[in-house]
């Protein structure tokens, strides 16, 4: 029996157009008032002790500003929409729709959550792994449960196509305590090197082929995930991430939505004019 293949996926800046989901998530508590101001202390003396293991290390490992806030869970929505029937009602995950080249969720969807926007070629790479019979993973720096929201959507959206597949998820996991958050992080942040430790772990446990598989992400912290593949494909780059995939000969993507596709037009004639 021969090992399969897969595609790895970061989310955010990759399949998901930016601000990251966590930081949509940040807005909405805070404009909620979820956070306690305490919290932005607490995150601030966390920076300083984790300050000399990079800027990386903060961006990711540091979730204070989380502490005694609600855990945010993709189960059990009736805690926030306020029906106890909703599942029973509206079947989990809800059907994807297109919204200007967006993959995005119905207007009921928990509105404690950011809706996920995916990029419309991002989208399609999915579909094509997915068509192929490859695994598809998310590998991502976000909160768990948000990547679970975003891979559920993108089942959906394969569902609506014809195509039963499931997506794993392998994100930052949260500490909680009665169903809050501690802001302590379980494990390591998924992140850096985290990312090609998660992908050697998870093909010694699905017999994956990795001199066959895929893996795809925007940010130079990705690149050892994309290393720990044959096919490695920098999406959307920043600077840092293009200048090594120019140096290590990895194709570049750029992912882009309808709106991008109008817009981009528009402005250069404007310029021309």
């Amino acid at each position: 029996m021969s090992a399969r293949v897969a595609a790895f996926f970061d989310l955010d800046g990759t399949l998901l157009s930016l601000p990251s989901l966590e930081r949509q998530l940040f807005r909405m508590l805070r404009y909620r008032r979820e956070i306690p101001m305490k919290n932005y202390f607490l995150w601030l003396r966390e920076t300083l002790k984790l300050l000399p293991r990079g800027i990386g290390c903060v961006m990711h490992a540091n979730k204070m500003y989380l502490r005694g806030v609600h855990a945010v869970e993709e189960r059990g929505l009736e805690n926030h929409t306020g029906s106890s029937e909703y599942k029973n009602d509206h079947p989990w995950p809800p059907r994807a729709s297109r919204v200007e080249g967006q993959v995005s969720l119905p207007p009921n969807y928990n509105p404690r959550w950011p809706v996920p926007h995916f990029f419309e070629n991002g989208v399609e790479r999915v579909v094509w792994h997915a068509m192929q019979g490859h695994a598809i993973a998310i590998v991502s720096g976000t909160l768990e449960p948000l990547a679970n929201a975003a891979a559920r959507t993108l089942e959906a959206e394969l569902a609506a196509r014809g195509i039963a597949a499931g997506i794993r998820v392998f994100a930052t996991k949260l500490e909680e305590n009665h169903s809050r958050w501690t802001g302590r992080i379980l494990g390591e942040a998924m992140f850096g090197k985290a990312k090609a430790r998660t992908i050697f772990a998870l093909a010694e446990e699905m017999s994956l082929d990795l001199s066959q598989s895929w893996a795809y992400g925007d940010s130079a912290q990705d690149r050892w995930m994309l290393a720990a593949v044959r096919n490695p494909v920098a999406a959307n780059p920043t600077p840092k991430l293009a200048r090594i995939a120019r140096k290590q000969g990895w194709p570049v993507l750029r992912m882009i939505n309808r709106l991008q596709r109008i817009r981009e037009p528009l402005r250069h004639a404007e310029r021309c004019a």
